[in-house]
């Protein structure tokens, strides 16, 4: 069961990556770790509605990787900028 979240999860950080146009600079991991804490952001924040797998709501994770993806995208963006 723990494969299948790793799975999912990496699904849902290469979606989240590709949404917002950072896909190319995040590796499998960041796909992963993206993934899973967008995922616990957004079911935290919009609930678990909708089609789920490996105990994930989809559209809720997608939306909480893609919000976790721009704010660590603006934090790193601006660090780099300096």
């Amino acid at each position: 069961m723990m494969i299948w979240s790793l799975i999912v999860g990496a699904i849902i950080g290469a979606i989240a990556g590709a949404v917002t146009n950072k896909g190319e600079s995040m590796g499998w991991i960041s796909n992963i770790i993206a993934g899973l804490v967008g995922s616990a952001i957004g079911q935290g924040l919009l609930g678990h509605w909708g089609p789920s797998l490996a105990g994930m709501a989809i559209i809720p994770s997608i939306i909480g990787a893609v919000i976790l993806v721009l704010i660590i995208s603006m934090i790193f963006g601006s660090q780099v900028k300096r």
